[in-house]
């Protein structure tokens, strides 16, 4: 761009946001939150950039938009509530789920939409929706940290966004022709190499400026869904609802075999070394931070082992809206694949419930963790601790009275 950003020859990714970030902090174009390095910058002009939304037509026929969470795209957020569009907006690094939807209250004046459009507001006034919500996003907002006038794109470097998508793909929420826009300033608009782009990398349609409105006719395909080759463990850990969609697609017999998992592959042709790699993934990032190891085998019966019982520590995680369909090795297996078996299962399934002993109320939290947004039999589970700690078979569920 001239007189902006200058980028030299063989440029990397690297490069170019550290030159975009240093460009915005050193010309006064940044806003808070300062620095913006490391971030989805914010600056000076972004509210106004974001009312180019108004003059597109895929915005005016859009009834679901979906935006990510970052200050730039604030206003894009509260003119997409005031214009009684539905608004999902990303959880933050998708921890416990994939959106929130958000839901001002009746009547909501200008300020309260702007308020909805906030990140305390998104906090107050939003529902989760799941991989079962069925969500149908007809308009995409995502921040950049770069992008070209052809529609390459470049993030901070997490791949948060480009997950979010594919993710939306794998849900069925966007189709192919769904538009994708971004909004960033002028200096942030450079010229990137393709050869930098992967397939899991997310191009734009659209990028508004506070100068410009670019159709970018962008031809490049945009991710078909999630390219699990490309995920890691650690990934894996870090987004539970990421290992419910993998669980998900394993079943519908779709190859989810994870980089890492490629590598332990390709240095070795021994069968043993499959068994070597299952027992390796119980101390992988994901387990770690998912589910502690504990008994590798699921118990089922009705009443508590009194050996357990007289531990005084077991913490029971209640499972319900279990599927009709669902049978108790179905829910045993999908356990095992999230690392989260207990010392004892307890299967109602005449009640579509069940109950999950745990050795102590921290491993319990990792596996409600772990367990959040999973489906089995097309019924998103409802899952959380216990009010109490198990006594003589009894259990008292949060809500329920």
């Amino acid at each position: 761009m001239e007189g902006g950003v200058q980028l030299r020859a063989g440029a990397s990714k690297g490069d170019i946001r550290q030159k975009v970030w240093d460009y915005l902090e050193a010309n006064g174009l940044a806003d808070f939150p300062r620095p913006v390095h490391r971030r989805i910058p914010n600056f000076k002009g972004a509210s106004h950039a974001a009312t180019r939304l108004l003059g597109l037509q895929e915005f005016k026929a859009a009834k679901t938009v979906k935006i990510n969470p970052d200050a730039p795209q604030k206003n894009a957020r509260f003119l997409t509530l005031e214009a009684r569009k539905t608004l999902l907006v990303p959880m933050p690094r998708l921890r416990t789920g994939l959106f929130n939807k958000i839901v001002p209250p009746l009547g909501a004046t200008k300020e309260i939409l702007r308020i909805c459009a906030t990140s305390q507001g998104i906090k107050e006034y939003s529902v989760p929706v799941g991989l079962e919500g069925k969500a149908q996003v007809d308009l995409v907002v995502v921040g950049s940290v770069a992008v070209s006038e052809k529609g390459w794109r470049i993030g901070k470097g997490e791949g948060y966004a480009d997950m979010e998508y594919a993710m939306m793909v794998s849900m069925g929420a966007v189709q192919e022709d769904t538009p994708v826009v971004t909004i960033v300033h002028d200096c942030q608009v450079v010229d990137i190499a393709e050869e930098l782009l992967g397939d899991h990398d997310l191009t734009v349609d659209y990028i508004l400026t506070p100068t410009r409105t670019i159709k970018t006719d962008c031809k490049r395909p945009k991710p078909r869904g999630i390219i699990w080759h490309k995920v890691t463990s650690e990934m894996l850990g870090k987004i539970p609802i990421l290992r419910s969609l993998r669980y998900k697609e394993k079943r519908a017999g779709k190859d989810v075999t994870l980089q890492d998992e490629h590598s332990d592959l390709a240095n070795t042709k021994k069968p043993a070394a499959l068994n070597q790699r299952a027992t390796a993934e119980n101390t992988r990032p994901q387990a770690a931070m998912g589910s502690a190891e504990i008994g590798k085998h699921c118990v089922e019966g009705d009443s508590l082992n009194p050996r357990l019982e007289g531990s005084g520590r077991i913490t029971t995680v209640y499972l319900g809206n279990i599927s009709p369909s669902v049978r108790v090795s179905e829910l045993k297996c999908a356990l095992r694949e999230f690392h989260v078996s207990p010392l004892r299962l307890n299967w109602q399934g005449a009640q579509h419930r069940a109950f999950l002993d745990y050795k102590d109320k921290p491993t319990a939290e990792s596996a409600v963790s772990s367990l959040k947004g999973l489906s089995l039999g097309g019924y998103p589970l409802r899952v959380e601790l216990a009010k109490n700690q198990r006594s003589k078979g009894q259990v008292e569920i949060n809500s329920q009275k």
